[in-house]
C-alpha cells in the first residue's frame, strides 16, 4: 500500500471497517431490492427509509464494537449531535447519503464513514452498493477502490485541461450552483450524479470540479472529502480556507471541490 505516513488506524482495523461496510450495503440493497422502503418525513421534512435505519444500526452497532473508545455522530441519531463538543475524535456516519435517488430508483446512493480528529476529516470509507464498489483512504494516505471480489486499486486525480468537466447535483441544482457553473469561460461540460458519488468521480478521475452552492450537513461530505484528499484533490470553503467538522452548526458552507 503506497502512503507516506502511518495510518490513522491499525490495518486489521482497517480490514475490519471494510467489512463492516459491506455489511451495511447489504443492509441496504435488502431493503432496495424489496421495495418495501416504509419512507418517512423527519422533523426537518427530509426523508428517512428503512434501509437508512437498517444501515444505521450495522454501522452503529459494529462500530461499537471495534472501537468502544470512538463514539458515533449519526444522521440518525440527534442526540449524537453533542458528541463532538466533548470529543476530539469520532466517527461521523451518513447511513444512506441519497435518500431521495435511493426512493427514486436511480442507484446514485452511497453509505458513508468518516474518521474525524481535530475538526479534520482524516479517513473515510464510501460504499456504493449497487455497483458494489467501496472507496476508501484519507490525505496523505492515497485513496483505493475496491470491489465485492477484492480486486483493489489506487486511484488518483486527473485534472482535464479541455473542457472542464463540472460535476454537480442531480436532486439540488440550485441558481447559485447554475450561475456559478455559467460563469466558467472555458469550454466546459457538465456531468450529474447523487450523493457522495460526485467526489468519488473526481477521486477516479471522471470529473474535474464540483461546486456546492447550496446546503449540506457534515455527515454528508466527510467520508468523501478524506478520499478525494487522499487521491490529490481538495475540498476549500469559497474563500479558500478549509472545511472544517465538529461546528456547532451542523450544516457546511459553499465549498468546492476539485481535482488538482
Amino acid at each position: 500500500m503506497n502512503q507516506t505516513t502511518e495510518l490513522p488506524i491499525e490495518e486489521a482495523l482497517q480490514d475490519e471497517l471494510k467489512t463492516l461496510m459491506w455489511k451495511a450495503s447489504d443492509a441496504i440493497l435488502e431493503v432496495y431490492d424489496s421495495g418495501e422502503l416504509n419512507t418517512e418525513l423527519k422533523g426537518d421534512q427530509s426523508p428517512v427509509t428503512k434501509a437508512d435505519l437498517a444501515a444505521h444500526y450495522v454501522l452503529v452497532n459494529g462500530l461499537s464494537k471495534l472501537t468502544p473508545d470512538i463514539p458515533v455522530v449519526s444522521e440518525e441519531d440527534p442526540s449524537s449531535l453533542r458528541i463532538p463538543e466533548s470529543y476530539r475524535r469520532y466517527w461521523l456516519i451518513d447511513p444512506l447519503d441519497g435518500t431521495k435517488e435511493f426512493i427514486n430508483k436511480n442507484d446514485e446512493f452511497t453509505c458513508n464513514l468518516a474518521l474525524i480528529d481535530s475538526c479534520q476529516t482524516i479517513y473515510g470509507f464510501v460504499s456504493v452498493p449497487v455497483l458494489e464498489l467501496l472507496y476508501y483512504g484519507g490525505g496523505n494516505y492515497g485513496a483505493y477502490r475496491v470491489n465485492r471480489a477484492g480486486r483493489e486499486d489506487q486511484i488518483q486525480c486527473h485534472r482535464q485541461s479541455t473542457p472542464t468537466r463540472i460535476i454537480a447535483s442531480k436532486s439540488h441544482l440550485n441558481p447559485e450552483t447554475t450561475a456559478f457553473i455559467e460563469a466558467i469561460e472555458t469550454p466546459m461540460e457538465l456531468i450529474q450524479a447523487g450523493s457522495s458519488l460526485k467526489f468519488l468521480r473526481i477521486a477516479d478521475g471522471l470529473a474535474d470540479i464540483y461546486p456546492r452552492l447550496a446546503p449540506t450537513c457534515e455527515w454528508d461530505t466527510a467520508a468523501a472529502q478524506a478520499i478525494l484528499e487522499g487521491a490529490g484533490g481538495s475540498v476549500k470553503k469559497t474563500d479558500g480556507s478549509p472545511v472544517t467538522y465538529g461546528k456547532s452548526e451542523i450544516l457546511n458552507p459553499y465549498f468546492i471541490a476539485a481535482a488538482l
